[in-house]
């Protein structure tokens, strides 16, 4: 989020990073962030979203309690939620994103959904896609509401894939989930690639010369 600013000309638009570490797609909207976001839209504007690597998780326990239900159906579950008392109806990721998508867009703000990136976790050689649960979903999510999608799994997987084993362990920070300022700089490459790749690029007019 933060290497991805110096890719934009601030004289012709102005990033904001509005992620927030450890949230789901779901504890994003119920912790009032989503709000927080709608409030600063305007017209014109774009929002680039992700969400999946914490959405896995359980749904009610008084650790976290971020999880969603898997899949993009309409399934719901009501909870008494152990974490933060409250009574909670808990939804699809798929019901989260497209809360989000038509949100923006009802601010007439441009949605554009990206997909989670992969962690280090090998398998014969490759990079382990998630494109049967989080990343396919959120592709699917993004069709069926013709929003601009940027398949980052992929794109950062394949990145993942050139470099090798070896050479990829310095952009972790970790076993196997967040990255090293090497790695964020490489996902935010990845990113503009994705960008640029969309029809029409839309934001084409906004880049850095970097």
């Amino acid at each position: 989020g933060e290497p991805i600013v110096a890719c934009f000309d601030p004289a012709r638009i102005n990033v904001v990073n509005r992620a927030v570490g450890g949230t789901s797609s779901r504890t994003y909207y119920t912790s009032g962030h989503w709000d927080r976001v709608l409030a600063m839209l305007k017209a014109g504007d774009f929002v680039m979203m992700q969400f999946g690597t914490n959405d896995g998780g359980a749904l009610n326990d008084t650790s976290r309690a971020r999880g969603t239900i898997k899949g993009v159906g309409g399934e719901s579950e009501e909870i008494d939620n152990l974490l933060t008392h409250q009574h909670e109806v808990v939804h699809t990721y798929g019901w989260y994103l497209r809360k989000f998508i038509a949100d923006t867009r009802a601010k007439g703000a441009t949605p554009i959904v990206g997909s989670l990136v992969p962690r280090k976790t090998w398998k014969d050689g490759r990079i382990v896609r998630n494109q049967a649960d989080y990343a396919g979903w959120a592709e699917q999510v993004a069709r069926t509401g013709n929003a601009a999608f940027v398949d980052l799994n992929e794109i950062i997987a394949r990145r993942y894939d050139e470099l090798g084993q070896e050479k990829g362990e310095p952009l972790f920070g970790d076993p196997h989930t967040h990255t090293s300022a090497a790695g964020a700089e490489l996902n935010a490459q990845c990113v503009i690639a994705g960008l640029k790749g969309l029809k029409d690029n839309p934001l084409a007019a906004y880049f850095s010369s970097k």
